[in-house]
């Protein structure tokens, strides 16, 4: 005979609630050019930005009530809109004024978390002058912003993003541990490429004033950290990527004293002699390299944030 067994009851041990949310629209391409009437210069500026929203909006995703939804189609019309009616440079400006914009529209909405990705044009030289309104893309760097827009202050992340950079000497690589695992042998003498991955992080703005007011800061502090990265990557005898990366790092927050900390995330893009010895004894290692095979991948990865004490 079975044991009695209790009539079964459905108990939900873990009740699931919605923990996070936010949506919107990503992937707006923008393009703005400024006109000069009295000299008929133009200038040029195209980026990719990237609105999502976060509030009261937890009862879309619960209870499917679309009644506090703002469409993701108006906040790619806001993108456009607030382009047009505002400056998009310096681009930490523009996604202030756009994150603020949801604030002050929608009272549910508590974060406008705001990407803007400034692609390159650099004005075309033509027979020494600067042409008035021809540009060229001289590579796929970009000028990266992060700000999150909320009722207590905006935060702002500037960077630098895809900056691609090599020396062909000034870097070693030594001294570091050996075991039954390691292959790879000391350098006193190596070429050393990357693609330079750099943020600085500001102190928080009490509100869209606070930025407003000595706006110059945002370009001149990207001028200083691009000349900082390029200046230091060239003149450091680099003993490692570790050492280079957080000597760039206390630069900048010298030269940016509003920015609370800064970081980089460095791929170490390795060049393999190729031995050649195989045909007809051509010497190219060494001191006699100078045929090289770029790699692909594995590459190392090297990441530092550098704060204020």
């Amino acid at each position: 005979m079975l044991p009695h067994r209790p009539k079964s009851t459905t108990v939900n041990d873990t009740m699931a609630r919605l923990s996070a949310a936010r949506y919107g629209k990503d992937n707006v391409r923008v393009y703005k050019v400024h006109k000069d009437e009295k000299t008929g210069q133009q200038s040029v500026t195209e980026m990719t930005v990237c609105c999502l929203l976060e509030g009261q909006i937890e009862t879309s995703y619960t209870e499917a009530d679309n009644s506090v939804v703002v469409a993701t189609d108006s906040i790619k019309n806001t993108i456009y809109i607030k382009a047009k009616e505002h400056p998009v440079n310096p681009p930490e400006l523009y996604a202030s004024i756009l994150g603020q914009h949801f604030l002050d529209k929608y009272a549910h909405i508590t974060a406008a978390h705001i990407d803007v990705t400034v692609h390159r044009w650099t004005r075309m030289v033509i027979d020494g002058q600067p042409h008035p309104h021809s540009f060229l893309r001289d590579g796929q760097e970009t000028r990266n912003v992060e700000a999150t827009v909320t009722r207590d202050g905006i935060a702002i992340k500037s960077g630098i993003v895809g900056l691609q950079v090599l020396k062909s000497t000034g870097s070693a690589f030594h001294g570091f541990v050996r075991d039954e695992f390691t292959t790879l042998k000391e350098t006193w003498d190596r070429i050393l490429s990357t693609d330079v991955d750099a943020g600085w992080t500001w102190k928080k703005f009490a509100n869209l004033a606070a930025v407003q007011e000595g706006v110059e800061r945002f370009d001149a502090a990207w001028e200083a950290a691009r000349n900082i990265t390029l200046k230091t990557f060239a003149e450091d005898e680099s003993a490692s990527v570790q050492n280079t990366m957080y000597k760039m790092c206390e630069q900048i927050l010298d030269a940016v004293p509003e920015a609370d900390k800064t970081n980089y995330s460095l791929p170490n893009k390795h060049y393999f002699e190729v031995d050649l010895s195989w045909h007809k004894g051509l010497q190219n290692t060494g001191k006699d390299a100078e045929v090289f095979a770029p790699q692909s991948g594995p590459n190392g990865l090297i990441k530092c944030e550098v704060s204020r004490s």
